[in-house]
């Protein structure tokens, strides 16, 4: 699937969606750079990755800073030489509430992760991925970029950039050796999911209702799309958004 010594690289990589691909990059035989704001336990995701055999490197890292952007990308070249995947997970829901009422404030900070953030993580990678003439990216993105959700305006908005930034970039650089996907999960069981139901099996139970599988799904099943997109098998897959979503958008 990869090139023996591969390098991945995964922001938001601590917990959740990016921690579970950050692993199966492992088990893939990449090294893995972790990235992600909690220094704690971004340097526990790491560890894990060493455990599993592989070289890990983790930079803290808040997207939404360039300079952080510029120094994660810089020390992956250091480390390691090459950057052959990135999967850019990093991003935030925000406060749900209706436009009318949303703050201003919270629309600038889910941008500016999720959107901005990513713009420029995909800069640097881009960068990287020219000079070498190879590389695959995958950003995650959302059903919420693909469909509408009431209260959500901010956060919808966000990933429908990212999916229609996904599109472009894979355009431009089509001929250059690099390829360009999205993800696009439904109701995943991560932290995020839980900071939405407060573990409440009535909410939970309303939101596995959403997908036909009758059921939310598991970070593992999202990083194995991730790895795969990524890797040799999906060779002549870019500029697609791919639902990850129990059927929830078949209706």
């Amino acid at each position: 699937m990869f090139a023996k010594d591969a390098v991945a690289l995964v922001t938001g990589a601590a917990t959740g969606i990016g921690l579970a691909t950050a692993q199966a990059f492992a088990h893939a035989g990449c090294d893995v750079v972790i990235a992600d704001i909690d220094g704690q336990r971004g340097e526990q995701a790491a560890t894990r990755i060493r455990e599993l055999g592989k070289k890990s490197l983790f930079i803290q890292t808040d997207i939404a800073q360039p300079a952080d952007v510029l120094r994660l990308h810089r020390q992956t070249v250091a480390a390691f030489g090459r950057l052959d995947a990135a999967c850019n997970n990093a991003g935030i829901e925000g406060q749900p509430g209706l436009t009318a009422e949303a703050s201003l404030e919270n629309f600038d900070r889910i941008i500016s992760v999720n959107l901005r953030g990513l713009f420029v993580c995909i800069q640097e990678q881009l960068k990287i991925m020219q000079g070498q003439a190879s590389g695959a990216i995958v950003n995650i993105a959302s059903v919420a970029g693909l469909v509408g959700f009431s209260g959500l305006s901010a956060y919808c908005a966000s990933k429908g950039g990212v999916i229609q930034l996904t599109k472009t970039v894979a355009l431009e650089y089509a001929t250059s050796g690099i390829r360009v996907n999205a993800v696009c999960p439904g109701a995943i069981q991560t932290e995020m999911i839980d900071r939405i139901t407060h573990k409440d099996p009535a909410i939970e139970a309303q939101f596995s209702a959403l997908h036909p599988l009758n059921r939310m799904g598991t970070a593992v099943e999202v990083a194995d799309t991730v790895v795969w997109l990524c890797s040799s098998q999906a060779s002549f897959i870019t500029g697609h958004a791919l639902a990850v979503d129990g059927g929830m958008l078949a209706r």
